[in-house]
């Protein structure tokens, strides 16, 4: 994606499976929201070759987008429709194509049975930001876009947003992309993490595989015979074994510390923005799709 003489995006070269939940995460300004916007078919690339559900998004019509669902950060409702009459209503604009959700099924779905009959402007900040991700299932898609969508839940509400997500992608094979600022959520939700930085992608690959390629060595703390001792190594699983098959019980107050999503995040971003990476290093690159 070109703007002028400013290519935003290049290179980006991803894929997504049927039942897959893929986080596309990057710094601001890195063109994750041009990306998901040219796959939507809201902005139209400058080069390159897209298909999503077998179609360029640029030419898809309505039964293509039909089989989309699309939560954005901010759905801009009319606070006096109630929140049943709101799905209702929209719901009927995929039945030539798809089949919705039943509208009580979609609430429950998205934990507002007891909001059906709520006007929106009498919803709370979560309960609306539910009913944001319930306008984007409406439709029973497909593929869903996911854009910051757990912003304004309270635990309770993200835990049981995070079970929605497993149930669609594992029991309905529901496509999913994920953006997010949240990085403990990209690791509990994603089977593959794209991290994107200065429109191109810089590493691929689920969360274990990326904190292994990045941090190679994790940290061990244990107190032998009450002494402190921390130890740095690649293998903690035998480093642990063989520490216990020599010392036993005088081992106590174990701790193992892996690298997290967190830490591989930072680190990279910390070095493209510092100009000390300009390029995907090869070993943290899944297979081109």
């Amino acid at each position: 994606m070109r703007y002028g003489p400013t290519d935003v995006l290049r290179g980006v070269d991803l894929r997504i499976d049927r039942g897959e939940v893929l986080a596309l995460l990057g710094p601001n300004g890195a063109g994750k929201t041009t990306t998901v916007e040219i796959l939507e078919g809201l902005r139209v690339r400058s080069a390159g070759h897209v298909r999503v559900l077998g179609t360029d998004p640029g030419t898809g019509g309505e039964a293509w987008r039909a089989r989309l669902g699309i939560v954005l950060q901010a759905w801009n409702d009319h606070g006096r429709w109630r929140a049943g009459e709101l799905l209702d209503h929209l719901r009927h604009f995929y039945t030539p194509y798809t089949t919705p959700y039943d509208t009580a099924e979609l609430l429950d779905l998205v934990g507002l049975a007891d909001q059906a009959g709520t006007r929106i402007a009498a919803l709370s900040g979560g309960q609306r930001r539910r009913l944001d991700v319930a306008i984007g299932l409406a439709g029973r898609p497909e593929l869903l876009f996911l854009d910051e969508p757990t912003v304004g839940f309270d635990p309770q509400a993200r835990q049981e947003f995070h079970e929605l997500i497993t149930r669609l992608s594992a029991v309905d094979s529901t496509s999913i992309l994920l953006t997010t600022h949240d990085l403990a959520e990209a690791e509990k939700l994603a089977d593959r993490i794209v991290i994107l930085a200065g429109g191109t992608v810089v590493a691929e690959g689920d969360a274990a595989t990326l904190a292994d390629r990045v941090a190679g060595n994790s940290r061990v703390r244990y107190r032998l015979d009450g002494e402190p001792v921390t130890h740095s190594c690649a293998d903690a699983t035998g480093y642990v074994r063989d520490l216990f098959a020599r010392h036993g019980e005088h081992v106590t107050d174990l701790e193992v510390h892996r690298a997290s999503l967190e830490d591989v995040y930072l680190a990279m971003v910390r070095d493209i923005e510092s100009g000390l990476r300009t390029e995907a290093p090869a070993d943290l690159m899944g297979a081109n799709a």
